[in-house]
């Protein structure tokens, strides 16, 4: 996925939360159900947990972002690492496309003239700014463990999300961007 050439902050933010929403989602793809929600070990998260902690975050982050404190009263952070009994594939990817359109939402009704306003989050003031890029950490701390977990289980089976792990691999692709082919980013 190519980023568009912008010099709006807010459009850039927005094409890179999408960047990872898109790496998050080849990773989950390539998993098993049962993949989706294996446990490393008793003190790690499964790519599930990982997923719904994110859900509840941007739910609460992002929603009536610019009038309310970030961490809302009704989230319940601590939920977000247990595992449902009830929990699929289906109902789990259901919530992680909802909470994405909540995110998504709220960057395409901002303007770059947003960005210095005044948000809190669990009481501290941020700036929109300062909020957004506070996401994008956050968001790629998290894509980052659901895309190694499941490289991890899938093994010889994965299928790269950028530039593939092999001999030659680099030079191929920094050729092809050189030749004007779009970069993966």
């Amino acid at each position: 996925m190519a980023l568009v050439h912008t010099t709006s902050y807010v459009e850039d933010s927005l094409a890179i939360f999408r960047y990872y929403k898109k790496l998050a989602d080849g990773a989950i793809a390539q998993v098993s159900d049962e993949e989706l929600f294996r446990l490393p070990d008793s003190e790690s998260n499964s790519i599930a947990l990982i997923m719904q902690h994110m859900i509840g975050n941007m739910r609460s982050r992002w929603t009536d972002f610019l009038t309310t404190d970030g961490e809302k009263p009704w989230r319940n952070r601590d939920a977000e690492f247990e595992t449902r009994p009830a929990d699929s594939r289906e109902a789990k990817f259901g919530e992680w496309e909802a909470a994405w359109q909540i995110v998504f939402g709220v960057l395409e009704s901002l303007t770059d003239a947003d960005l210095g306003r005044e948000i809190t989050i669990r009481g501290e003031k941020h700036s929109v700014m300062q909020a957004i890029n506070r996401q994008i950490a956050h968001y790629s701390y998290h894509v980052g463990q659901i895309v190694f977990l499941a490289k991890h289980w899938r093994g010889a089976g994965w299928s790269s999300l950028s530039i593939p792990k092999k001999a030659g691999a680099s030079a191929a692709f920094n050729a092809a961007v050189g030749a004007g082919v779009k970069s993966q980013r």
